[in-house]
């Protein structure tokens, strides 16, 4: 079983920057990709970004060139830098954690980041 624990939500002015981290705990399987989706009231989640555990990535157009993902192997925890924030960018944001080989799929709990204008 793998456990994750996001942190560093909150509230932020448009044009802010805030930085989740997510700590996953337990057996986790070498290879696997780590992400961050979203989901805003009334919307779908969608991703956002994700990295796999050799640090390719890939990210949604809407957050392209202002969030970056990153990730730190030793300490099994993913980042998510969020640059020039916009109030569109208001939602919950989910962890994941996806076995390549198992194609299990592992959720946060989701942490709240609100952009005001």
């Amino acid at each position: 079983q793998v456990q994750l624990v996001e942190s560093g939500g909150g509230l932020v002015q448009a044009g802010g920057s805030l930085r989740l981290s997510c700590a996953a705990s337990g057996t986790i399987a070498s290879v696997n990709v780590m992400g961050w989706y979203r989901q805003a009231p009334g919307n779908q989640r969608e991703l956002v970004a994700r990295i796999t555990s050799t640090h390719t990535t890939n990210y949604a157009d809407s957050v392209k060139g202002r969030f970056t993902i990153s990730r730190d192997n030793a300490k099994n925890t993913v980042y998510l830098q969020m640059n020039s924030l916009k109030p569109e960018d208001t939602a919950v944001y989910y962890c994941n954690l996806h076995g390549v080989f198992s194609r299990v799929d592992y959720w946060g709990q989701g942490t709240q980041v609100t952009v005001s204008l």
